[in-house]
């Protein structure tokens, strides 16, 4: 059965694509948000499964939200999306407590997470 996910990238062609491709896989899109504010309140408010997000964002950041987000709820199962390739950034992602860290150019990857989560 597919999850319920939330999708925060500040591209709306990317959250588009990334909908399409879960959908494909028999996911449910939760909501999806155009920066990390939206992606914290859509969060408290719709209580997805899965929540996957892109660092680079206008306003707040991926991982300003991320850190709002497991603050709020420990539990929450993040998954970042990014074109960002410098291992700091893996490894600052990693080090809050998200499921994984994804390379855009990448995306098949990201089931890997979600299946784990």
């Amino acid at each position: 059965m597919g999850k319920r996910i939330l999708i925060a990238d500040d591209s709306s062609m990317m959250r588009r694509i990334v909908s399409d491709v879960l959908e494909a896989q028999g996911h449910q899109i939760a909501g999806s948000a155009k920066n990390g504010s939206e992606a914290v309140d859509l969060y408290k408010s719709l209580k997805p499964e899965v929540v996957i997000m892109d660092i680079t964002m206008q306003g707040m950041d991926g991982i300003t939200a991320a850190k709002e987000i497991l603050h709020y709820d420990p539990e929450a199962q993040i998954i970042f999306l990014s074109n960002l390739n410098d291992t700091k950034y893996r490894e600052d992602a990693l080090r809050l407590g998200v499921k994984g860290f994804v390379n855009k150019n990448e995306p098949v990857k990201i089931f890997r997470f979600i299946e784990n989560s």
